[in-house]
């Protein structure tokens, strides 16, 4: 079966599995709170979406060649991916943040508005996690940690 034995693809996914399983830890290191959804959550530290996209274009660059065709297109669909991850997807990530926090305040407003002036302004905002995009840094990891997959695919295993 040819999708067993194709490299670029498995690279990509192992891209993605451990980018995604990595932001457990990190995270954990970070803030000292376990959160396994992170496993399944957009965002954060270090991102799949460059690891996959880096892991399938140094494994294309290994099959193929910093000559071909190929590599130009799985080269420049990361960059694409990548700056996306950093600019649109961030954006409107931190967006939603601000909407969120405008339809929360509001609700409390509208719930709590005769003890408003005598709550702390913690009490006033319900924080909600909204991870869309990543930080140039989180990019950057991600990107790192495909590449570093297919070169030990490439130089151990194959």
């Amino acid at each position: 079966m040819d999708l067993l034995t194709n490299i670029p693809l498995i690279a990509a996914l192992l891209g993605i599995i451990l980018a995604q399983f990595i932001k457990v830890p990190i995270t954990y290191l970070v803030t000292r709170n376990l959160d396994w959804k992170l496993m399944t959550s957009t965002g954060g530290m270090p991102s799949s979406h460059s690891a996959a996209v880096t892991a399938v274009t140094t494994a294309v660059a290994f099959e193929t060649g910093l000559g071909s065709p190929l590599f130009a297109v799985s080269a420049i669909f990361a960059v694409i991916v990548m700056f996306d991850a950093t600019g649109v997807r961030f954006q409107a990530g931190q967006q939603a943040v601000m909407i969120n926090q405008m339809r929360s305040d509001f609700q409390t407003f509208v719930n709590q508005s005769k003890d408003w002036a005598h709550k702390k302004e913690e009490e006033k905002i319900e924080e909600l996690k909204t991870l869309l995009g990543h930080k140039p840094s989180e990019v950057f990891m991600g990107a790192i940690t495909g590449i570093l997959i297919s070169i030990v695919i490439y130089v151990f295993i194959v």
